[in-house]
C-alpha cells in the first residue's frame, strides 16, 4: 500500500508539498517529522483507475 504524505505550513496548515511513499517508509518519515516538530498529514494514495 502507498501513502501520500503532505508537509503542512506551520502558520495556516496548508499543504506545502507532498510525496507518495510505500508503507515501509511511513514510520521513518513520521519519526523524522516528530524529531523536528514538523506537521504532516498522511492519507492513502489514490490509485490510478485501470
Amino acid at each position: 500500500m502507498r501513502f501520500e504524505i503532505m508537509r503542512l505550513d506551520d502558520i495556516d496548515g496548508t499543504a506545502v508539498d507532498s510525496t507518495v511513499v510505500d508503507a515501509a517508509s511511513v514510520n521513518r518519515i513520521v519519526q523524522q517529522a516528530a524529531a523536528v516538530g514538523q506537521r504532516i498529514y498522511i492519507r492513502p494514495a489514490e490509485t490510478a483507475a485501470s
